[in-house]
């Protein structure tokens, strides 16, 4: 069978939705609200995803309280503040074709951390587990392996029904206050906080990148095709 032709599956439509789900910042709908019902929906595709060993060991923090929301928006722009002094990120090299988009992208992010109280919804990916003290690249990966299909699957999940999100690590420079503001148990780790809106504008358009094939190594590193 060809791929072409896999019985229930619209290839061009599932192309268009891998390659358009963006990062959205800019273009989140501050004042329309999203309902509980699609939130749990997305999370309910979501969990379809693949999980190390069936572990399932996953959890969804949805949070749409606006003093809760506030207290993370200031956290998520205290931490900006520290990232931002720490020279993060690195300079590209001159030349590379990355180079005149990180201005823009470095300004959508600071919008964001201006907003982040107004989005109406925040969703924490958790996973259970700890890796900080493991020494096991086995087991670091397995762990982080276990929720992040799911957190993807997430994203795919809101842009199909016409929401946006963008995948946000920094509020974990205080992961652990965090965790206590939301009750989340010591044990469970996060790994991404998701501002959910519905997204303005018609559609989104695939990203430039980086050459597929200088980025595939066939059978040793470096051998390209």
């Amino acid at each position: 069978m060809s791929s072409s032709s896999v019985p229930g599956i619209d290839r061009a439509s599932a192309d268009k939705l891998l390659t358009t789900t963006r990062s959205v910042r800019k273009r989140l709908d501050l004042d329309r609200p999203v309902e509980a019902s699609v939130i749990q929906e997305c999370i309910d595709i979501a969990l379809q995803a693949p999980t190390g060993t069936n572990a399932q060991n996953w959890a969804f923090v949805v949070v749409t309280d606006a003093a809760k929301r506030k207290v993370i928006a200031d956290t998520y722009r205290g931490a900006g503040e520290i990232m931002a002094g720490s020279g993060y990120p690195p300079p590209l090299p001159p030349g590379d074709p990355r180079e005149h988009v990180m201005p823009k992208v470095m300004e959508s992010a600071q919008y964001l951390g201006e907003v982040l109280d107004r989005v109406p919804v925040h969703v924490i990916a958790c996973v259970q587990g700890r890796v900080e003290q493991v020494p096991m690249v086995v087991a670091q990966a397995s762990t982080y392996g276990s929720i992040l299909p799911a957190a993807w699957s997430f994203m795919l999940a809101l842009r199909s029904r016409g929401l946006g999100t963008a995948w946000t690590t920094i509020h974990l420079f205080k992961e652990q206050e965090i965790s206590q503001l939301l009750g989340i148990p010591p044990e469970w780790t996060q790994t991404v906080l998701f501002p959910v809106a519905y997204y303005t504008g018609d559609d989104f358009k695939p990203a430039h990148r980086l050459p597929s094939s200088t980025m595939t190594h066939w059978d040793s590193w470096g051998s390209h095709r």
